[in-house]
């Protein structure tokens, strides 16, 4: 299958499955900055797949997944913090760490796949 629209990628979809995770993860809590910091950051991973898919080289969209790859690891780094806060439990944590391993995994195969 050809990729005609970010809506496509794989990575964008799981990015936008792992903004609902973590939504839904940290929806109650109460520490508004710690809440407000991680979903900004969530966000960001699909939306820099979003904005650079478009973008006419392969050099800037691979530029784009980086900052998607480095958004994903902030985010898995707030979990460990979270959990260190006794935000999550440790069920929690391994299930969101491993989503974000995911994420990160398939943003690396799609940066490797350019041929960079």
């Amino acid at each position: 299958m050809k990729v005609v629209r970010f809506e496509d990628l794989i990575a964008w979809q799981k990015a936008q499955d792992l903004a609902i995770y973590i939504y839904t993860a940290f929806a109650n809590l109460k520490d508004f900055d710690f809440r407000s910091q991680i979903r900004s950051a969530v966000v960001s991973v699909s939306n820099n797949i979003a904005e650079g898919f478009d973008i006419a080289s392969k050099k800037e969209f691979n530029r784009f997944l980086g900052i998607s790859r480095n958004s994903c690891n902030e985010v898995k780094s707030m979990i460990y913090l979270a959990f260190r806060l006794n935000y999550v439990d440790v069920k929690d944590k391994v299930e969101l760490i491993s989503h974000c391993e995911e994420v990160t995994r398939i943003i690396v195969g799609l940066m490797k796949s350019l041929g960079l």
